[in-house]
């Protein structure tokens, strides 16, 4: 059975029969939620004001790529769910014409994301690659008229799956040439300290020296960089030369968020008490990084989208069993 819920930005769909949640939002626009020098965003954002979005602008989907999740990271509610295996490719077409079909007063955008990001680890799954290689763009352009279609696989690097260096070779390849580099890889860093890692992914992570190696043998980016991820609090240690020192400051660009306030984050005592109106926790962050030479984006979401659980990190499914 399809259900879902509008929020201030977009609206959660969770199908209980094939359980699976997926989401439909929009954006504020790069310029109230986003600092990144090098793209001339120079303004420090001390909160994130809300206001009306226009998907005709810009349109994310967030789908889900497993029935839950293997990985039991501590700031994230999907494991709540359990793991109850792979989206199929049609599950994944499934996601987002119920997204385009379910809002029929928007039938053009100029920018179409698809994040393969909202429940599961999307590098367990081969049908992702299959999906956005042969069937993504005809569903969408079956459906509305997009200026550009941009699918973004996020993954925290699971050190048990050992296809991973194939699955990122592969999606680099759609990423270059399927997409003519309008597609994106981000990896989930969220600290260069492997002991403060290890305590956040339970140990389910890669080593950064082994990411870092992974991320050695990844082509050349052809249009957007690759993204190293930190979701970031006042006690995450992000040591910018060591950053330096491991990973291609050409093919990476470093992205800052907050750790969204999660159920498991709270209770995992992630602290929560400057995410969203005060810059400071950022910029700390963020100097050391552009004096480094690093692209960096800093992006902050609004109460109001954390309050609405459409950000990474929550899975509404699990409180609907």
């Amino acid at each position: 059975m399809l259900k879902h819920v509008d929020t201030h930005t977009g609206r959660i769909y969770w199908d209980t029969t094939r359980r699976i949640e997926f989401l439909s939002v929009g954006d504020y626009g790069k310029e109230n939620n986003i600092k990144a020098d090098f793209l001339g965003l120079h303004r420090e954002i001390n909160g994130v004001v809300h206001h009306c979005v226009d998907l005709r602008d810009k349109w994310v989907a967030t789908v889900s790529t497993q029935r839950g999740c293997p990985c039991r990271c501590r700031f994230c509610d999907v494991p709540k769910y359990g793991f109850h295996g792979n989206v199929s490719a049609v599950g994944l077409e499934y996601q987002v014409a119920t997204i385009i079909g379910g809002q029929p007063e928007v039938r053009s955008t100029n920018r179409f994301n698809v994040h393969f990001a909202r429940m599961g680890e999307p590098t367990f799954n081969p049908a992702v690659i299959r999906f956005s290689s042969l069937r993504l763009k005809d569903v969408v352009n079956s459906m509305i008229s997009a200026g550009t279609i941009h699918p973004v696989v996020s993954t925290m690097m699971p050190r048990m799956n050992r296809d991973l260096s194939s699955f990122l070779r592969e999606w680099c390849r759609v990423k270059n040439e399927v997409y003519g580099g309008e597609a994106g890889l981000q990896l989930s860093i969220n600290s260069t300290d492997d002991a403060q890692r290890e305590w956040q992914f339970r140990g389910l992570s890669l080593a950064l020296s082994d990411i870092a190696k992974a991320a050695e043998s990844l082509p050349e980016p052809v249009g957007r960089k690759y993204t190293l991820n930190f979701a970031v609090t006042k006690d995450t240690i992000l040591d910018a030369g060591l950053l330096t020192s491991m990973f291609d400051r050409s093919k990476f660009v470093v992205k800052i968020t907050p750790i969204h306030e999660t159920s498991n984050a709270v209770e995992n005592g992630f602290d929560k008490s400057t995410s969203y109106t005060d810059y400071d926790v950022y910029r700390e962050f963020e100097r050391p990084l552009v004096e480094e030479g690093w692209d960096v984006i800093v992006f902050v979401p609004s109460k109001e989208e954390d309050a609405d659980r459409i950000t990474c990190g929550n899975a509404l499914i699990a409180d609907c069993q």
